[in-house]
């Protein structure tokens, strides 16, 4: 099993910034059997949506409202992502969570984390 907890979620007001962090834990064969990373997030009434994610070489991928003002990007260790969020909107409001994908015998399983709210004032 995989453990994540995030952390850094809050209120700001609009064009303010916040950074989200998320830990992983758990067996040192799960955490390097984890092959992506991810930031998700779902708000009031709607799917949960893919916002960001980076693969164990890096490669990136945003979702279109957010390209150009969230970056993810790894810690000094593997167990550690972050999502550094610049020029918020009230539509980034939200609970944020956290993902990791691992890959084992060539099946891959989902760990989330609990979420963080992030609320974007106007």
């Amino acid at each position: 099993q995989v453990q994540l907890v995030e952390s850094g979620g809050g209120l700001v007001q609009a064009g303010g910034s916040l950074r989200l962090s998320c830990v992983a834990s758990g067996s040192i064969f799960r955490l390097n059997a984890m092959v992506a990373r991810a930031w998700y997030r779902q708000a009031p009434g709607k799917q949960r949506e893919l916002v960001a994610q980076i693969t164990n070489s890096g490669t990136t991928n945003y979702a279109d409202s957010v390209k150009g003002r969230f970056t993810i990007s790894k810690g000094n260790t593997e167990n550690t992502v972050y999502l550094q969020m610049n020029s918020l909107k009230p539509e980034d409001t939200a609970v944020y969570y956290c993902n990791a994908q691992t890959r084992v015998a060539g099946a891959y399983n989902y760990y989330w984390g609990q979420g963080t709210q992030v609320t974007v004032s106007s």
